[in-house]
């Protein structure tokens, strides 16, 4: 019999024990990796944190940014992630991950040692060639302060030189902001994917309902999608088809209680409202599941067996990625997040007011809302259209 006393005194085994406690957050496949990784300290705050109520995504990504920070601090200076961090390191980081392709043509030295990137890269902490995005660094940046925080600390991250090497690196880099999905999934595409659906398979059911509840909510981000459960929906009076017309053919309507996502707590009341084809969809899945309590979106294995866990973030993405396959449409162009910027397309492209619009999305970043009514617009107008 293992003697579990001197399992436990090994300290890789003992981090990896500790993070089972975290396996429904955590990705439990990186289980080992993050034992490796991660001090003893780095997994006592994880768990404070999960304790906290921090929410399961913002978790998972906190969770990832510490195990980059802590095998970067490894292999750039030898020694484990201090705490706190001293200014100098902070600008080291900035230099290795944020730096001109140009120079270092000519400069070698210039952006991140050979020697780090391959201890990186041979661990599989390091997944690109090249200067990281301005997103990623900001946001292990926000990370590392977070938990400079959390451990009450002060971290070096208001400094203003720190400020300034961050804005420089980012103009030295020059790099496009990327979309989420390359393109949105607009009603068009949403009725293509639709059609794929058709089918008598449990799949097909939950797909579709997925699709629509999705779409018609306002464009739910994947994670609030994948954590739907049934006790958040509540049945509302009937609308009327046209709002003008009171006599006008009415329609099922619902409300979803949203809980927590990523610009509201737990505690915030917010609520969106699903009407007609949404609402028809969800009741004949949950019927046909036979789901009454629990989450409602949950992974069908081939022989049509379902299981009682939710979907994950990650699985609602490969769903819409499948459909697209399916519809004849290109997957590298499209994922889960299309169905959010789709949402607001669709909106500005049928005359619904930004504000009304945002009311349903959820945004609360009027200047993100408005870029999708103003790519609607620039399409519709003449701006682009002089050479005709």
């Amino acid at each position: 019999m293992d003697d579990i006393p001197a399992r436990l005194a090994d300290p890789e085994t003992r981090r990896a024990l500790q993070l089972d406690a975290l396996s429904a957050i955590l990705p439990m496949d990186r289980r080992d990796r993050l034992a490796q990784i991660l001090t003893d300290d780095d997994v006592e705050t994880l768990k404070h944190l999960a304790r906290e109520g921090m929410g399961e995504n913002s978790l998972r990504a906190l969770a990832s940014d510490l195990a980059y920070l802590e095998a970067w601090a490894q292999a750039a200076t030898a020694a484990p992630l201090p705490w706190p961090a001293p200014e100098g390191l902070a600008l080291k980081f900035v230099a290795h991950h944020l730096w001109d392709p140009a120079k270092r043509e000519v400069e070698a030295a210039h952006g991140m040692p050979a020697e780090v990137t391959a201890t990186l890269t041979a661990i599989g902490a390091l997944r690109v060639d090249g200067p990281h995005a301005p997103s990623t660094v900001k946001r292990r940046l926000a990370s590392w302060s977070t938990l400079h925080r959390w451990r009450g600390l002060e971290g070096p991250f208001a400094a203003p030189m720190l400020r300034a090497a961050i804005r420089l690196a980012v103009r030295a880099a020059a790099r496009p902001r990327r979309r989420k999905s390359k393109r949105a999934v607009t009603r068009d595409i949403l009725d293509r994917l639709l059609a794929a659906c058709r089918g008598d398979r449990l799949a097909d059911c939950r797909d579709s309902a997925l699709l629509l509840i999705a779409f018609g909510s306002g464009g739910r981000r994947r994670s609030e999608i994948a954590r739907l459960r049934v006790e958040q929906f509540s049945d509302e009076a009937p609308v009327s088809l046209d709002p003008s017309d009171p006599s006008s053919a009415p329609l099922p309507c619902m409300a979803i209680a949203l809980g927590r996502t990523k610009t509201a707590g737990a505690d915030d009341d917010s609520r969106v409202l699903l009407v007609g084809p949404p609402v028809e969809a969800l009741r004949t899945w949950l019927e046909r599941a036979d789901i009454a309590r629990g989450p409602i979106f949950r992974a069908i294995d081939q022989w049509e067996g379902m299981e009682e866990r939710a979907l994950t973030p990650q699985a609602v993405n490969l769903i819409v990625k499948r459909r697209c396959l399916q519809a004849g449409l290109d997957p590298a162009q499209f994922s889960a997040h299309g169905l959010r910027s789709g949402y607001l397309t669709e909106a500005a492209r049928s005359g619904v007011s930004l504000p009304e619009a945002m009311q349903q999305s959820q945004h609360r970043s009027v200047q993100q809302a408005a870029s999708y009514y103003n790519d609607a617009e620039r399409r519709q107008g003449k701006a682009a259209r002089l050479t005709l």
